[in-house]
């Protein structure tokens, strides 16, 4: 069917429903290199689409090697965001934005601050009804809302006319009252985005639907347009391809229903439906056949996806040439630790059992967020096997992690000015770089550390300092005074992380800062998980942490602080990734989308995991965990354990639903671990394309193992 789908008729719309391992990016490339090579198209004239620069680049590389570089380079490829921020720079003037061709791209990040200015205004509107809300869940909004096609009249509702109301449950908004903010938020963003020459992400998209549909003649150049990922477009994604695609009406998409995951960012898995019913014509090819796993992999992947209310029918004629393999294997631990530790284990003895035929870099551990990775990146670290976290960062490298442990590591080390940068402004207190230079200098002169500095500013006892600096120093002090006496009475590193949440009211923090706050949140609960698992020792010494009435450091003793600060440290040691080793990949479930490796390790599947305890769509959360399956080529692992520690406390666990509705079944999964015979071997070396080792190989790395 690939080569159907190749050479289509191009005047006639195509939908590619392409199912995982189908090789849908060669059938791509493969097409448009045949409608320039075949149908002359030249290739100026076409316009292909991909979601991610990544993505964009692979098929670039690709095409190149079929068409040349030049005539490869003609080619209009890229993301929506990047072909509409380069259409609009060049006809803006037509659009009437009210920016000029050299107009700022703005991020999130300045975005939120504006935002939050303009929330000021409706303070007392909001209090009024007991309303929470911050400029992350505003932005987040404003972001849906352009994601399909929404002005902020669209969104405005009448407002209450009420000035008081009953008091509310916490974090129960009042739909009304929020639109009517948001909307006029909104507005005014939208205008201050104009006054400073700025368009947001939403804006490339929203301005660039504008000027394709009320200038066609900005577009009238492309003769044919390919769409990958096509179940993950939004409404105005839809829009911008018809637009495009409106002088010729030759379009290609490709996409599979059954691997649309991303519901919660506006995609709109109906827009293939959409598209069969906006141009008639169109006709669907499948790509049935997977290259990537093997037959056993399949089974249970497919049965997995099979139990949902929306499967397509693309999945249920997805089969695979590769033989059956090797049974995925689907275990059960007490507990987190014994899981992470197996995983380890397990990576070794295959890597042995292979005779080197499997390396570090062909496995992976998909997660369905990231907070899971702390414990299995010890784990693997005690194997003395390095890892890398795939679009992210490590566990003690994230934002969040290192927020909580800088006002941890400035109490046991007043000097460490890193971690004193970093705390004096985690919450924001509006203490900029002239006031931090300032006071980094004072300590050098005083040859004392900042914080010793800083209390001295606070204390009054640095006259020449402003009081509005004072007032702004509160509330950093006050949290680190209160915690370097827990921390001199020995209060434990987990305890001293709570009572700092508390203090510096960490949660609502994200709240504000981050719309996806939730998922940082689960790595603050993941760090006192580890911070309660920290070696529990009898410290006679924990009187010794250093404060500023004595400012030096003269062969003081381990404290609990200081012991979980040095593990913590070393848990992250060597992480420096230059890509010269071979490591095992860490990712999350939505990361790993579009990759493979031959062996993937799937840990916690369980309910309130897959599915997420605060999803909305289950079947979304099913389709997840069929993405996660059918990344494997050769061996499937899934894992469940009993006991999992959440935010500090042990809590009982459930094998997910998605596995225990069909774990019956003996075909699909097993609990015995492959051997790696000479038959597996072979086997496993056919589905990758490499060389099998020789026996005297396997038998000496077993050895040593």
């Amino acid at each position: 069917m690939s080569h159907q789908a190749v050479q289509h008729p191009p005047q006639i719309p195509l939908q590619i429903l392409a199912g995982p391992g189908s090789g849908k990016t060669k059938v791509l490339t493969s097409r448009i290199a045949y409608l320039i090579l075949h149908h002359h198209l030249p290739a100026s004239s076409i316009c292909a689409v991909t979601f991610t620069n990544k993505a964009a680049n692979e098929m670039r590389d690709r095409l190149e090697k079929l068409l040349g570089k030049e005539r490869t380079s003609q080619l209009q490829m890229g993301t929506f965001h990047a072909l509409c921020a380069g259409f609009l720079r060049k006809w803006c003037g037509r659009v009437g934005l009210g920016v000029e061709a050299n107009f700022t791209v703005c991020d999130s990040e300045e975005s939120k601050k504006i935002i939050a200015k303009l929330l000021s205004p409706h303070k007392a509107y909001l209090e009024a009804r007991n309303i929470s809300l911050k400029e992350g869940t505003v932005l987040s909004l404003i972001s849906k809302a352009k994601a399909k096609g929404q002005s902020p009249e669209d969104i405005a509702p009448a407002p209450s006319t009420s000035q008081s109301r009953p008091a509310v449950q916490t974090g129960v908004m009042e739909a009304n009252d929020i639109q009517y903010v948001v909307s006029q938020v909104y507005r005014e963003y939208e205008r201050t985005l104009r006054r400073n020459n700025a368009l947001d992400f939403d804006d490339l998209l929203v301005f660039g639907l504008k000027l394709f549909r009320d200038h066609p003649s900005s577009v009238a150049w492309c003769k044919h347009v390919l769409v990958d990922e096509f179940q993950d477009t939004n409404i105005t994604q839809y829009e911008l391809m018809q637009y495009i695609a409106a002088a010729h009406g030759c379009i290609t998409v490709v996409g599979d229903p059954d691997q649309s995951i991303y519901g919660w960012r506006s995609a709109e898995i109906a827009n293939l439906s959409k598209m069969r019913k906006d141009f008639p014509m169109t006709e669907q090819i499948l790509l049935e056949q997977n290259y990537r796993s093997t037959g056993s992999i399949l089974s249970a992947s497919l049965a997995i996806v099979a139990q949902g209310s929306s499967l397509f029918f693309i999945s249920s004629a997805l089969h695979t040439a590769h033989p059956p393999g090797p049974t995925p294997v689907l275990r059960t631990f007490q507990e987190e630790a014994q899981e992470s530790a197996f995983i380890a284990v397990e990576i070794k003895r295959l890597v042995a059992a292979s005779g080197g035929m499997l390396g570090w870099s062909d496995f992976v551990v998909l997660l369905r967020f990231n907070a899971l990775s702390r414990s299995i990146e010890s784990a693997l670290q005690r194997e003395g096997i390095l890892s890398r976290v795939l679009g992210g960062h490590k566990f003690f490298d994230r934002a969040e992690i290192k927020d909580l442990l800088a006002y941890l590591q400035i109490v046991d080390n007043p000097h460490f000015v890193p971690a004193f940068s970093r705390a004096i402004n985690t919450p924001g207190r509006g203490i900029g770089d002239k006031t931090l230079g300032e006071i980094l200098a004072r300590a050098i002169e005083l040859k004392t550390s900042p914080l010793a500095v800083v209390e001295r500013i606070y204390d009054g006892r640095i006259p020449d300092v402003k009081p509005p600096v004072r007032k702004k120093l509160k509330g950093f002090i006050e949290p680190v005074r209160t915690l370097r006496k827990l921390a001199e009475d020995g209060t434990s590193p987990a305890a001293l992380i709570c009572r700092l949440l508390d203090l510096i009211a960490y949660e609502d923090y994200l709240k504000q800062k981050d719309p996806e706050w939730a998922t940082r949140w689960e790595n603050v609960q993941e760090l006192i998980n580890f911070a309660s698992e920290s070696p529990s020792q009898d410290f006679s010494e924990a009187n010794e942490v250093i404060t500023d009435s004595r400012d030096k450091v003269d062969g003081e003793g381990q404290t609990p602080l200081r012991a979980f600060l040095q593990e913590s440290m070393l848990s992250s040691a060597g992480d420096d990734d230059d890509g010269t080793k071979e490591k095992v990949t860490l990712s999350t479930c939505h990361a790993a989308k579009g990759l493979e490796w031959p062996v993937v390790m799937v840990p916690a599947v369980e309910q309130g995991t897959f599915p997420f305890y605060r999803t909305e769509d289950v079947e979304e959360e099913r389709r997840l965990l069929y993405v996660a399956c059918t990344r494997a080529q050769g061996l499937l692992y899934l894992f469940h354990a009993l006991k999992r520690r959440v935010g500090g406390e042990t809590k009982g666990k459930n094998l997910s639903e998605f596995i225990s509705a069909i774990s019956g079944h003996q075909a699909l999964f097993t609990t015995s671990l492959p051997v790696l015979s000479r038959n597996e071997r072979s086997l496993l070396s056919q589905v990758l394309d490499r060389p099998m080792a020789a026996e005297a190989e396997v038998a000496r790395r077993l050895i040593e193992l």
